[in-house]
């Protein structure tokens, strides 16, 4: 399929983003902005030198400079003016359904309150749904690097606003922090209603995708690349139709692979499994949703059917209901038929 073609279908393909952490949305430009208007130091001179940050060998050095950059959101403002900017360039990818993650720890520890963060994503996520026609469920992550205590703390703070929060996840640092340490935290999540998902095998060896699948018991796994290593649980996964949500221009700006031509979203679609696509913090990694369609559809040659099974994925791989699913996936055919 010649490239102006499948860049042409992309584009017309209704998306979800399944996987966005609305924090690693917050592009240079807005970040000073954002500490010019609260008064706050950051370590570096202009834009430029932001982006020659943005030069990671890890996750970890990664998570170092995002937490950095965290330190700018301060009001509620600030988060709406975060979730604003993003949904506008998810709308530019036609994006029509978003399900965020937004991590209140990495807040509330700088002394800004749960519900500044929570009303500020809100507020954008509903005008993004009343201006841009994008519709949301909103995630709220643990950060795994803490401790089990700190994210059960992080649940009571939310349990007067669980009309408002959709799901809970797991984040940051993988390696030494496996699911494992989160399954009470997690069954009391369930217990409440909430979806469960959560972060494994990006870093972390493919026990750490079982262990989420077995003791978390989540309905989606958040990249899952090294489930790959282990044919079993390729199988077990592919039997239950469980959803991946991988990340390509992540993989390689953080050196899970080492060039955009080894990411595993073919094989996964050649082994079945229920891979999508997503951009998880795009401002540092160098791409929203497009980008990464864009890459992985010319760097894989996929074809016009697997492109459209890749849109397809992410509507049904959502939290919408049977109905929403269903009205989407009809228009991506009618979008796949020119």
């Amino acid at each position: 399929m010649p490239n102006p073609d499948r860049a042409a279908l992309i584009d017309r393909l209704p998306k979800a983003e399944l996987h966005l952490h609305i924090e690693g949305s917050l592009e240079p430009e807005l970040l000073f902005a954002l500490a010019a208007r609260n008064a706050v130091a950051i370590p570096f001179a202009n834009v430029e030198e932001v982006r020659a940050a943005y030069d990671f060998s890890n996750l970890q050095d990664f998570l170092d400079i995002y937490y950095q950059g965290m330190a700018v959101l301060q009001t509620e403002q600030d988060f709406f003016d975060l979730t604003w900017a993003y949904l506008q360039r998810a709308a530019a990818d036609n994006v029509r359904h978003v399900e965020i993650f937004f991590d209140p720890q990495g807040h509330t520890a700088r002394g800004v309150a749960f519900e500044t963060v929570l009303d500020g994503i809100e507020r954008g996520l509903i005008a993004g749904q009343r201006e841009l026609g994008i519709t949301f469920r909103l995630i709220m992550c643990f950060l795994r690097h803490l401790s089990e205590e700190d994210a059960f703390s992080a649940l009571e703070q939310a349990m007067p606003h669980l009309d408002r929060i959709h799901g809970v996840g797991l984040d940051s640092s993988e390696l030494g922090h496996p699911p494992a340490k989160f399954a009470r935290v997690f069954a009391k999540a369930r217990a409440l209603g909430l979806h469960v998902t959560a972060h494994a095998g990006e870093e972390g060896p493919p026990e750490y995708v079982r262990e989420a699948l077995v003791l978390l018991k989540v309905e989606r796994i958040d990249h899952g690349n090294r489930a790959l290593e282990d044919p079993a649980l390729v199988r077990r996964i592919a039997a239950e139709g469980m959803t991946l949500t991988v990340c390509p221009l992540s993989n390689l700006k953080l050196c899970v692979i080492d060039e955009i031509a080894q990411s595993p979203v073919r094989q996964m679609l050649d082994l079945g499994l229920m891979v999508t696509i997503n951009s998880d913090d795009p401002a540092y990694f160098g791409g929203y949703v497009g980008a990464n369609y864009y890459a992985v559809a010319d760097a894989l040659d996929l074809s016009a059917d697997q492109i459209v099974r890749l849109a397809q994925n992410s509507f049904t791989g959502s939290f919408l209901s049977d109905a929403e699913k269903a009205l989407h996936l009809e228009r991506i055919a009618d979008a796949a038929n020119g």
